[in-house]
């Protein structure tokens, strides 16, 4: 089974080629996902733990426990010592069950694929990418969104050229869902070679 790491900044088109690589029959892993399970789950009582008055009945409220960690170097590491094993513990389970399934290819859908390392475990690299406008305006027509709270967001990331620097692969989405879609085919063909 070949993996590969999908990543991408906020805005950039990413949960949606991530759908394109599951709807062309590759396994697809949403670490999101499996972050937002996990704090209505097992990672709940654990938070509550650490952090006093972050759930609300046994689920992890984001804005409550944001409010103990963000800007708070000690207590975000904390956090993610609490969070990134039951994650990983998920990921193996998922990787366990695709290469049961005999899966030919396995994508780890990982926003902060680079930061943490994640792309020492992935065959290859998937960027998703569109123009810095494009980005802006997506992320801005999105409730509760602003021109500062998103600049704030992005400079919590890595940049985009800097992603894009270290991509095997780039999905470009600022042109519209069928070209993102031709993009996938060939990355997963190219890929398939690799086999």
């Amino acid at each position: 089974m070949i993996l590969l790491g999908l990543t991408g900044s906020i805005g950039m088109g990413k949960s949606t080629t991530a759908k394109m690589f599951a709807n062309a029959g590759a396994a697809v892993y949403d670490a999101d996902a499996a972050v937002h399970a996990l704090y209505r789950g097992e990672a709940a009582p654990l938070i509550e733990a650490a952090f006093p008055g972050s759930t609300d009945d046994g689920v992890v409220d984001r804005r409550k426990l944001g409010a103990q960690v963000i800007g708070r170097p000690e207590a975000m590491r904390r956090l993610e010592e609490i969070v990134h094993p039951l994650v990983r513990k998920s990921e193996a389970a998922f990787l366990k069950s695709a290469r049961q399934s005999a899966a030919r290819i396995a994508v780890l859908d990982i926003p902060l694929l680079f930061e943490t390392g994640g792309e020492e475990r992935v065959r290859a690299t998937v960027v998703v990418t569109a123009d810095p406008a494009i980005q802006r305006q997506r992320v801005l027509a999105r409730p509760g969104m602003d021109a500062e709270r998103l600049d704030a967001l992005l400079a919590k990331q890595m940049p985009d050229a800097e992603k894009r620097r270290r991509a095997h692969f780039l999905i470009d989405t600022g042109h519209g869902l069928e070209p993102a879609r031709r993009m996938v085919g060939s990355v997963l063909r190219a890929v398939s070679a690799l086999a």
